[in-house]
């Protein structure tokens, strides 16, 4: 059988670091090219909310487990982004349900609750991976166009739109 020409590649690359390190590293030493997580329905149907809205999920999950899900399920509906762009918004809706449904129910025995507290923590950590990717100065844009004196128009008094990469904008 014919080596690849993924093979060939591979096997140069290789090739290269142990010729360009003096300890002599062995063949079997290589790169890693690209690590993903691969996340099921429940865990992709996660929503990417605001950040203090993902804290109000994570405090409501921790004391009343599902309940923070229960939220999160809503802001699907509210324009929310989540990791499965190709399903409908009322399938991840009914997802986002199920998953609070889950806890609730194994609440009893503990795993849901534990379940839930990880499930908020996941969406605070989906809304800061979403914060660094955006723009990051959107909330201090907002909050200094609040202090603003009248006469300069802040931020507040445009009208919300939405761009073709779905994030929100605004414009006069």
């Amino acid at each position: 059988m014919e080596p690849s020409h993924k093979d060939a590649e591979t096997a140069a690359a290789a090739a290269a670091v142990a010729a360009a390190d003096p300890r002599g590293a062995s063949s079997s030493s290589g790169v890693v090219v690209q690590v993903r997580e691969k996340k099921g329905p429940l865990r992709a149907a996660i929503p990417y909310m605001p950040f203090p809205v993902a804290v109000i999920c994570l405090f409501l999950n921790t004391f009343v487990p599902g309940l923070g899900t229960f939220v999160s399920a809503f802001t699907v509906l509210c324009g929310a982004r989540t990791d499965l762009p190709d399903r409908h918004v009322c399938c991840v809706f009914w997802l986002n349900i199920a998953a609070a449904l889950i806890q609730i129910l194994t609440a009893i025995v503990m795993v849901g609750w534990i379940m839930s507290i990880f499930w908020g923590m996941d969406m605070v950590i989906l809304a800061i991976s979403q914060g660094e990717s955006a723009d990051g100065r959107a909330g201090l844009v907002l909050l200094l166009g609040a202090l603003s004196s009248p006469e300069t128009p802040s931020p507040a008094h445009k009208h919300p739109t939405r761009s073709p990469s779905g994030s929100m904008g605004f414009c006069v």
